[in-house]
């Protein structure tokens, strides 16, 4: 049984998925531009802990998407809503994490201002899409 989706659920679908795929794009990008500053060992020895956050926003930022076509190919109403509450999870953890990189010792934290803009407007979106499940 294929479900079709509305033209105003289908907009909201659409670009709530174009944000979370933007997001995902971003991430890794900024991932990719931190590992620069925070992969060297300090003169300790030891590595910096924030390295570890820039995979996380990855990770996270890819499950956003998975969980969106997840919500999307549920018939079952409670878990539609179960993969909702997870999305606003993960966005919750992202900026978490946004604000913790933002701490760390690099050029490309300011890198992270832009993020948590998308991730705004991803929220924004998220809450109009769940009055159309």
């Amino acid at each position: 049984m294929v479900k079709k989706m509305h033209s105003k659920n289908a907009e909201f679908y659409s670009s709530l998925h174009k944000k979370a795929q933007d997001i995902g794009k971003l991430s890794k990008a900024i991932s990719a531009y931190l590992m620069n500053d925070l992969a060297p060992l300090s003169a300790n020895g030891s590595e910096d802990p924030n390295i570890y956050f820039s995979g996380d926003i990855v990770q996270q930022s890819i499950c956003l998407s998975e969980e969106i076509i997840k919500a999307e190919r549920t018939l079952v109403p409670d878990k539609k809503y179960m993969h909702a509450r997870t999305l606003r999870w993960l966005t919750y953890r992202l900026m978490q994490n946004c604000k913790r990189l933002e701490q760390c010792n690099s050029d490309g934290k300011n890198f992270i201002q832009i993020l948590r803009i998308e991730l705004k407007k991803f929220k924004r979106l998220h809450k109009y899409w769940m009055l159309t499940l």
